[in-house]
């Protein structure tokens, strides 16, 4: 607040005690009073509303306001002096790096130093001072830079949240569509039997009915045949008793087998069943491409399998992601034990595909830690810097399958569609290796995936490991 503001309009000076009319107008205490003293009634001096108040408010937040002010001034007016002497402080030891005055320079402890005025001391080193300020506002401006890095990573967790979880409702709704649609087949087919074999009892109830009729018909006239009188029962008897032996050649029905639902068939290993129809549906990759490693210029497929060349949207720049060498790795790496995988390789641009170290410099140009078979130029390639390339001699790839045995150091790589071999490396792995594809293509580089091979005893998978 400027100093205008701080003035009582009586005194013409910084308020002091300063208290507040009804009118909200505020004056010096005792400035308003001796303005009173002179009065006949109690006005403001300022708007001339008579105010009736016998006790003045202390308007204390102006009385913080000048307090604050007052202390400020005193602290830029007053001058310190020396401690020792009393007197300005009006020169700047150089050697002891304080400010005296013209008597400690003539004393025995500043003897032979250097000294300069306060004016110039205070100059140069203000510009030192600035010239210091020059890194911090580097640093300022990296730590923008960052915060932009930590902000777009923020959006892009967003991003990752709701394109994942909209994967995973909709692999689960696939899963429960199948479920369904299968429920509903053996009910169906449930009902369907039901609905015959109900069928076939109602007609069979409906021929004993008409049996039953028949012979409680025969029974009630062959009792009255015997209460005739004897002479008309001796003319008719022959006749009743054909009718009886005619019913008596009646056949028993009897329940046929089969008659009943086949319960067994419809809920035998019901689950294990529904799982076999699930292998249509169901697929399993042994590499999951990871894309918090891809190169910004990578697009990897809704199921994280296959990759192509061609983003246009940045990711934020993390420390996993690979920003010049345009691969992307899997999500798990392997520290022992036997792996292979297939990759579909038909694109006629550049490609690669291999392992490469895990702690595998992921900034600027990849020199080492890597293995791989490549497609550059036209010409097949080993490449495993700083070992020099090798050209391959085989003809156009289709499908590559990629073979480590990690305790044994091998790294191999076959015609998946003729099964040779193509190049075995041979190194001494001391690291957790990742596979790795590179491609700057805009058709896709694919993992393939295992086929299921179900049996009552177990579950396996196709891929097998082939003998070198």
């Amino acid at each position: 607040m400027s100093e205008e503001n701080l003035l009582c309009c009586i005194c013409n000076d910084i308020f002091t005690d300063p208290v507040v009319l009804r009118c909200s107008h505020s004056f010096c205490k005792d400035c308003v009073q001796e303005w009173w003293s002179t009065k006949q009634v109690q006005m403001c001096p300022l708007c001339n509303k008579i105010d009736f108040s016998r006790h003045l408010p202390s308007n204390l937040a102006l009385k913080n306001l000048c307090d604050d002010f007052l202390l400020r001034r005193k602290q830029e007016t007053s001058e310190p002096l020396c401690t020792l002497h009393s007197e300005k402080l009006k020169l700047f030891c150089q050697d002891h790096q304080q400010l005296i005055c013209v008597v400690c320079r003539d004393s025995r402890e500043h003897k032979k130093h250097r000294f300069s005025p306060v004016n110039e001391a205070a100059q140069h080193y203000k510009e030192q001072l600035l010239q210091s300020v020059k890194p911090l506002r580097e640093k300022q401006l990296l730590f923008k830079q960052v915060k932009e890095t930590f902000d777009k990573a923020a959006v892009h967790i967003k991003v990752q949240l709701q394109k994942t979880e909209k994967k995973i409702m909709q692999q689960f709704k696939n899963l429960h569509q199948f479920l369904q649609d299968e429920e509903k087949a053996k009910i169906a087919a449930l009902k369907s039997e039901e609905k015959q074999k109900s069928k076939v009892i109602r007609e069979k109830i409906v021929d004993l009915c008409r049996d039953i009729t028949a012979l409680s018909d025969t029974i009630r006239a062959t009792e009255e045949e015997t209460r005739a009188a004897d002479v008309l029962f001796l003319q008719n008897h022959q006749q009743a008793t054909e009718s009886v032996q005619q019913h008596l050649q009646l056949e028993v029905p009897e329940l046929i087998s089969g008659a009943l639902i086949d319960e067994a068939k419809h809920l035998a290993n019901m689950t294990y069943n529904t799982w076999m129809k699930m292998k249509e549906m169901v697929s399993f990759s042994p590499v999951i491409l990871d894309p918090n490693t891809a190169h910004p210029e990578l697009i990897l497929s809704e199921d994280l399998t296959s990759v192509t060349s061609g983003q246009k949207f940045k990711p934020p720049d993390i420390p996993e992601r690979f920003d010049q060498s345009c691969c992307v790795l899997g999500s798990e790496g392997f520290h022992s034990g036997c792996h292979s995988w297939d990759v579909e390789v038909r694109s006629d641009a550049s490609w690669g595909v291999g392992v490469v170290n895990e702690s595998v410099h992921r900034k600027g140009q990849t020199q080492t830690g890597y293995w791989e078979l490549s497609f550059i130029g036209g010409k097949y390639l080993a490449a495993s810097r700083p070992i020099p390339d090798k050209v391959l001699p085989v003809e156009k790839l289709q499908k590559v399958r990629v073979q480590l045995d990690w305790e044994k150091g091998k790294l191999s790589f076959f015609d998946l569609d003729t099964k040779k071999l193509i190049y075995t490396f041979k190194h001494a792995f001391t690291e957790k290796l990742f596979p790795y594809i590179g491609t700057k293509s805009k058709l896709p580089l694919k993992i393939l995936p295992n086929n299921f091979s179900v049996t009552p005893d177990d579950v396996t998978l196709s891929a097998g490991f082939w003998p070198l």
